[in-house]
């Protein structure tokens, strides 16, 4: 069951409490009675497994170094052979 943290609006009291994703907010303070407000706080999130990491899905060289950026992939040569050769003519 999650935790939930709750503040007073009215007297500043802080606490926590075990909630089912079932159950209602809380909307009464314990101290004062006053009003209640749902606190949301940052998460901690661990990736475990592979693809997470930048060299998991790299193939290839892994080169981590001076150049920073991706290079222009070099075009291939079944382009250039196709441009080379005239198209057949009809006539």
């Amino acid at each position: 069951m999650p935790t939930y943290a709750y503040a007073c609006t009215q007297c500043g009291h802080r606490f926590d409490a075990v909630q089912s994703f079932s159950d209602a907010a809380l909307t009464e303070c314990p101290e004062c009675g006053g009003a209640l407000r749902k606190q949301y706080g940052s998460v901690g999130v661990t990736f475990n497994g592979s693809g997470f990491y930048r060299t998991d899905s790299r193939a290839g060289s892994s080169s981590t170094g001076a150049g920073g950026g991706a290079a222009a992939p070099a075009p291939t040569s079944s382009k250039s052979e196709a441009k080379a050769s005239p198209a057949a003519s009809g006539s």
